[in-house]
């Protein structure tokens, strides 16, 4: 059996290099590998192109404000109930990183096109739309199938890296995904998968009847590190809340460039990080 359990977040985050394009989740139900993204702020790492699945939050934000991401793909960043998020529209003002606007059904259909190993998938709904015009590789094509009926190519997304947080791994690479099934999507449309999870499974998951059907196999992992409260600030559905005051402080704190600073020194390279991974 092959361990492909790294030591710590750091050597886990060090596999994806400077310029990767990086699939993340969205924030809901605790999938976020957030003690891996405050890694990569702490790494240094730059020009990222992020693909949000299909929507971001504080992950996205905090690499923008980081100055970690080039390119943002998304169908919108935003701290949901605790407002905008802050970085990611200083930097839309400022023009200092790339947007690549979508929706969430383009973005999943250009994941399921990558992770079946085609070229492209139809889609409908977008023909109209200002998405469409300023998307040179969304293609209006002819149904071959129906005359009169036009539909977007949607180009295939395969990210070189893949980036989640799971409730369960295994020492054989498998990982547990709960109720968070679309990140089999992500894994199996990426080149390379990097995954960090709460604990450890004392087994195999494949092996397990109740586990395995939402088990994503070694096959689509690189590598995996425990990280206990790996998604906070957000919640783990079963595992632990969300930290709503945490993200009531980063919205006050990120609306300006000198208390993102603070932010980061206090939370992502200060003690307060160290105590919280």
């Amino acid at each position: 059996m092959t361990d492909l359990l790294d030591t710590d977040l750091d050597a886990l985050v060090a596999r994806i290099p400077d310029g990767a394009k990086l699939v993340v989740f969205k924030a809901e139900g605790g999938a976020v590998a957030m003690a891996a993204t405050r890694a990569l702020v702490r790494r240094g790492t730059r020009d990222l192109h992020v693909v949000t699945a299909p929507t971001s939050g504080l992950q996205a934000d905090l690499l923008i404000g980081a100055g970690c991401v080039a390119t943002i793909e998304t169908s919108g960043v935003t701290l949901s109930e605790f407002g905008q998020a802050p970085r990611f529209g200083a930097a839309v003002k400022a023009g200092s990183i790339r947007i690549v606007d979508s929706t969430c059904p383009a973005v999943y259909a250009g994941l399921q096109a990558g992770q079946k190993g085609i070229p492209f998938v139809p889609l409908r709904g977008l023909i109209g739309s200002d998405i469409v015009a300023f998307r040179d590789d969304y293609r209006i094509i002819d149904n071959p199938y129906r005359q009169d009926d036009p539909i977007v190519a949607i180009p295939a997304i395969v990210p070189d890296y893949a980036l989640f947080h799971v409730p369960l791994a295994d020492r054989a690479g498998n990982v547990w995904l709960g109720r968070q099934t679309e990140l089999k999507v992500l894994a199996q449309a990426a080149r390379h998968s990097l995954v960090t999870a709460e604990r450890l499974y004392d087994g195999n998951l494949l092996e397990d009847d109740r586990l395995a059907p939402a088990t994503v196999s070694s096959l689509y992992v690189d590598a995996v590190a425990v990280a206990p409260h790996g998604a906070w600030p957000y919640g783990m559905t079963g595992e632990y809340a969300a930290d709503e005051d945490h993200m009531a402080e980063y919205a006050s704190l990120a609306a300006t460039g000198e208390g993102f600073a603070a932010y980061l020194d206090r939370y992502v390279n200060g003690e307060a990080a160290a105590a919280a991974e």
